[in-house]
C-alpha cells in the first residue's frame, strides 16, 4: 500500500540553525501518529511544515504522490493547544465561517438557501463533537473543553484528509482530557481521518496512537548545538484493539 503522506530528506533551517534534518517518513491513510520528543526537538516545526504554514528548506513532501504546496489547504485541518476560535461569533457562526470562506472567498458570506445549507452542515458537525445544545453561545460563555470541541469542529467542517493536532489537550484538566481522548478517537474512526498529533504526554501518545514517532537529535555538538537538527530516532507501530461496538457485534 502506498503512503498517503511522504517526507523525503526534509530539512528545516533558519540561517545557520538546523531544526530538522534528514526526515524520511511515510504516513499511511487512516493511521494515528503520535509525535513525541524533548522541548526544542522541532515537533511543532514538523507539524507546521506538513500543514504548509512553513516551507522545508530542502527535501520533498507529497500527498498521494503529488508535491504538497507550501501553503495551508483544505486537505489538512489543524487544532492548536490555544483555542483558535473567533470570540465575536457564536458557536454556529464559528463553524459556518469555514464553509463561507470556501464557497464565497471574496465576500466570506452566504445568503438564502446556501446559508441554510451551511448552517445545517455546521449543526451536524457540532452535534458530532457534543455541542448540539451550545450552538448559540459565544466562546466566552464556554469552558476550555467546550472551546476545544469547537476548534475541532472548525477543523473538520471542511472534511480534511489529515488532521494535525498540536498539544490539543495540554491545557485541559485530567477529567476533561479523558473525555477529549474519547471524542477524538470517535471522530478519527467516524470520519476516516489520518491524524498526526504532537504531545508531551507519553501516556497520551501511546493511548491514542497507532504509531509513536520520537523526534530528537542523533548528534550533539556542545560547541555548536544549533548545527544539528532533529530527525525520527524511534518509530514504533502499535496494535490497537477493535472498537467496543465492533466486538459487541461480532459476539
Amino acid at each position: 500500500m502506498s503512503a498517503l503522506l511522504s517526507l523525503r530528506d526534509v530539512w528545516v533551517e533558519y540561517g545557520d540553525r538546523i531544526v530538522l534534518e534528514k526526515v524520511d517518513l511515510d504516513v499511511e491513510a487512516g493511521s494515528f501518529v503520535s509525535v513525541v520528543g524533548p522541548s526544542g526537538a522541532g515537533k511543532s516545526t514538523f507539524l507546521r511544515v506538513v500543514l504548509g504554514q512553513e516551507q522545508a528548506t530542502r527535501g520533498t513532501i507529497t500527498l498521494d504522490g503529488v508535491p504538497l504546496p507550501p501553503e495551508c489547504g483544505p486537505d489538512r485541518g489543524v487544532v492548536f493547544q490555544k483555542y483558535s476560535v473567533f470570540p465575536h461569533l457564536t458557536v454556529l457562526g464559528n463553524v459556518v465561517f469555514g464553509l463561507e470562506c470556501t464557497a464565497s472567498p471574496l465576500l466570506g458570506r452566504l445568503c438564502g438557501a446556501k446559508r441554510k445549507a451551511a448552517e445545517a452542515e455546521a449543526a451536524e458537525m457540532l452535534a458530532a463533537v457534543g455541542l448540539a445544545d451550545s450552538m448559540h453561545l459565544y466562546p466566552a460563555q464556554m469552558s476550555g473543553g467546550m472551546q476545544q470541541r469547537l476548534a475541532i469542529a472548525q477543523a473538520l467542517i471542511k472534511r480534511p484528509r489529515i488532521l494535525l493536532l498540536d498539544e490539543p489537550f495540554g491545557a485541559l484538566d485530567p477529567g476533561i482530557r479523558a473525555d477529549m481522548h474519547a471524542l477524538i478517537t470517535k471522530l478519527w474512526r467516524q470520519y476516516d481521518l489520518t491524524v498526526i498529533m504532537v504531545t508531551h504526554d507519553i501516556r497520551e501518545a501511546f493511548t491514542l496512537g497507532t504509531r509513536v514517532l520520537a523526534l530528537d537529535k542523533r548528534r550533539h555538538d556542545p560547541h555548536a548545538p544549533h548545527r544539528f537538527g532533529a530527525t525520527a530516532v524511534y518509530d514504533l507501530p502499535l496494535t490497537k484493539p477493535a472498537p467496543v461496538e465492533e466486538e459487541d457485534e461480532a459476539a
